[in-house]
């Protein structure tokens, strides 16, 4: 018995100190680190204060992988206290960075920040200080970390948190997951205020035949709102595999229509493809006219004039995507006047082997029901042609030639939960259901990109697909780039990199930079539209 009431009162002793002692929670999160910011969010931690104590260092330790000459600068940032209404959140509810803020993205906002320390002096350790007295209650903290400049796209770092003190002790170190995280070099190829607009949306991306990446977007000057906005067609270029992007071109405007409101004229939703044959680079974009800035998906009628519908355009490069054409209108080649609106597929489309150009697409039919397909031209986009829907209730869809002459769509399937995959071998007038359809690949309802890769056009020597979306069922988080080497029948969680576990729009677009590289366009939880290059190696290994 003695024994026992010893047990007791030491257990009871040890509760009393792990509740009395301090500890220093850390999250880790799996975001891009942007080269063209100064500030990049390197670890969220919270401290839970019952007296009156100060902060007096915190200690990082860097991995081998990371290469301390690409680093510019670690800074540790006190982010105040959390309100009492709050309860069980680990991190600050107020944004550190923000994607969208008015008063600036790149840079730590000092309405919610205050500088304790910066180091420029880079070590395998070091040590930030800190002489912020602690408020009763909860206490946030960060670190950012800013990398130099000609850091290469495909360079990593990891680091942890080894050690802090409060009143001189030691503190206990909670962090979030186990290992460091591997960290990714990302650049902002589009941010918010950018140019002077609000938002950027819808990317797509493409390699020309010289090697030139041509990145499309809407470019979104009054809000992020979607079409009928003030809304035109942006394009940036960079011919050093993303490194690098020149100044934002204005490929499609509409403006000023039949004299009504430029934001009765907005043009968006780009898809993207080459013409390998000649190196033509096509854009199709959906053109929404006199809706009184409601939104398209539900104004657009029936019919076929732009009084009426939504219009199906395109515009053309015939010089590396320097300049574009003026826009083509094909809503009377390919549009039933049953249907309520008739768009492309947002993203990109594709060259087949034989040359045939290939946009994916989708449409409002005349009973309100949406469905995905294609429009495809035989004659280097003279014309085109649209024949029946793949799968009733999607929307956005991405199309890949899996086999010489073989389409497979891969849809945003509106019942949630799951992508469907259907495969034509006639141009859709015929679909067959492909035996991935509803369950090897997660989504939220949301657009994904879907790449085919042939042996010859990547170092590995494999077929590859490559496929990208926020791998989840619920939120747009934990953007993924997932590969199939058995035409997308399995998608092996060994052959997955999360690039993003935070929340942002979601969108993505996949393209080969070169045989060794690929590189993916997405709205990230960092900046509207980000880019990132990633080893191809890295799927396979």
């Amino acid at each position: 018995m003695k024994q026992i009431l010893i047990c007791l009162i030491a257990l009871l002793c040890s509760n009393i100190n792990a509740q009395a002692s301090d500890t220093l929670f850390v999250k880790s999160p799996q975001v891009p680190i942007l080269l063209n910011r100064t500030d990049n969010v390197l670890f969220k931690m919270r401290i839970e204060n019952r007296e009156e104590k100060q902060l007096n260092n915190i200690t990082i330790a860097f991995g081998k992988d990371t290469r301390l000459e690409n680093i510019r600068s670690v800074r540790l940032y006190y982010g105040g206290t959390e309100g009492s209404s709050v309860k069980n959140k680990n991190y600050q509810s107020t944004t550190y960075l923000s994607s969208n803020s008015v008063h600036g993205v790149k840079k730590a906002n000092p309405a919610y920040s205050v500088l304790q320390d910066e180091t420029k002096k880079l070590a395998p350790v070091i040590r930030l200080t800190s002489k912020q007295p602690l408020f009763k209650g909860i206490n946030y903290f960060w670190i950012s970390i800013e990398m130099n400049k000609n850091t290469p796209l495909t360079g990593k770092i990891s680091a942890q948190v080894t050690e802090a003190q409060l009143d001189g002790q030691p503190i206990i170190i909670q962090p979030d997951k186990k290992a460091p995280v591997q960290r990714r070099m990302g650049i902002g190829v589009r941010q918010a205020w950018d140019d002077n607009v609000a938002a950027y949306r819808i990317p797509g991306i493409v390699t020309t035949n010289k090697g030139t990446l041509i990145a499309t977007y809407d470019i979104r000057y009054n809000s992020s709102t979607d079409l009928q906005e003030k809304i035109d067609i942006g394009v940036s270029r960079s011919t050093d595999g993303g490194k690098s992007w020149e100044p934002m071109r204005v490929a499609i405007t509409m403006k000023g229509t039949n004299g009504l409101p430029h934001a009765q004229n907005g043009i968006g939703d780009p898809s993207v493809l080459v013409d390998k044959q000649n190196n033509t680079i096509w854009i199709a974009a959906a053109w929404t006219h006199g809706m009184g800035n409601q939104l398209a998906w539900w104004n657009s009628g029936q019919g076929m004039a732009p009084t009426e519908t939504a219009q199906l355009m395109l515009a053309k490069s015939c010089d590396d995507g320097k300049s574009w054409s003026k826009p083509i209108n094909i809503t009377q080649q390919v549009k039933n006047p049953s249907w309520f609106f008739l768009l492309q597929g947002p993203g990109k489309g594709i060259c087949m082997k034989d040359g045939t150009l290939v946009f994916p697409i989708q449409y409002i039919d005349s009973m309100r029901i949406p469905n995905a397909g294609i429009m495809y031209s035989k004659d280097n986009g003279k014309h085109w042609h649209i024949h029946n829907p793949a799968r009733s209730n999607t929307t956005e869809s991405q199309v890949a030639e899996i086999e010489p002459g073989v389409l497979m769509l891969n849809m945003r399937d509106n019942r949630g939960g799951s992508r469907a995959v259907a495969v034509t071998r006639d141009f859709g007038k015929t679909w067959q259901e492909h035996p991935s359809n509803r369950k090897t690949l997660p989504e939220p309802v949301c657009m994904a990109s879907l790449i085919k890769i042939a042996p010859e056009e990547n170092s590995t020597g494999k077929q590859i697909l490559l496929f990208s979306n926020p791998n989840t069922t619920k939120g747009r988080n934990h953007i993924t780039i997932k590969a199939s080497f058995d035409n997308g029948l399995s998608w092996p969680e060994e052959h997955q990199i999360l690039l993003d576990e935070e929340d942002g729009w979601g969108y993505s677009c996949l393209t080969m930079i070169d045989k060794e590289t690929v590189g993916i366009l997405y709205e990230s939880s960092v900046a509207h539209i980000t880019f990132q290059a990633i080893p191809l190696k890295e799927f396979i290994e």
